[in-house]
């Protein structure tokens, strides 16, 4: 992993995952939000969506999943090189991971854990692809966190569901070095 990502990560554990535009607004406001997580957008505005949030001095991921009018082939991850101020991507998609690191984009491979097949899978996929770190979504669960964190050689950001202090504390406390949420109230904590 890249030094600089893992030293920002562990110095500034929230993430500001955003939705919307209003929620971009908001989070280039805050000083202490220094990676966000972009998770809306299209081919026709998500290059002024991460020139505001890179003019705001944050480090810009964009959800490439998420991205109306991106497909899911490996030209999605040249685009976003290409036409956008992007420091990485995320996605769920191996193949879209390894094509970022090909082009010198940081990488966040994404993981649903739905149930135990899905946290059996994370390890074989990662035999595959070497993303910068990984995120695992929902991030309530102190366990599964710690399972993960110890069984995996990149670091882990949990994702989904964060609301408040207690469930930041419990995640970080799990062994997740960041958390990412798009609860507004979590960002200033």
């Amino acid at each position: 992993m890249d030094e600089s990502l893992f030293r920002i990560l562990e110095m500034n554990p929230i993430i500001a995952a955003v939705k919307d535009m209003q929620g971009l607004e908001r989070c280039c406001q805050l000083p202490d939000i220094r990676i966000v997580f972009i998770l809306f957008g299209d081919i026709c505005n998500l290059q002024d969506i991460t020139i505001k949030t890179k003019d705001a001095g944050k480090l810009a991921f964009i959800h490439v999943d998420l991205i109306s009018g991106l497909s899911a082939k490996e030209i999605v991850v040249d685009y976003v090189a290409k036409n956008t101020k992007a420091d990485g991507i995320i996605s769920t998609r191996p193949q879209l991971i390894k094509r970022a690191q090909e082009l010198g984009l940081k990488s966040i491979m994404r993981f649903f854990l739905l149930d135990s097949m899905a946290l059996s899978n994370i390890p074989r996929q990662l035999d595959n692809v070497s993303p910068d770190c990984i995120e695992i979504l929902p991030g309530l669960m102190p366990k599964i966190i710690r399972k993960v964190s110890k069984s995996v050689k990149v670091p882990v950001i949990a994702g989904g569901l964060i609301a408040e202090k207690e469930d930041v504390v419990h995640a970080l406390d799990s062994g997740a070095i960041s958390v990412s949420t798009t609860n507004p109230t979590v960002w200033t904590l």
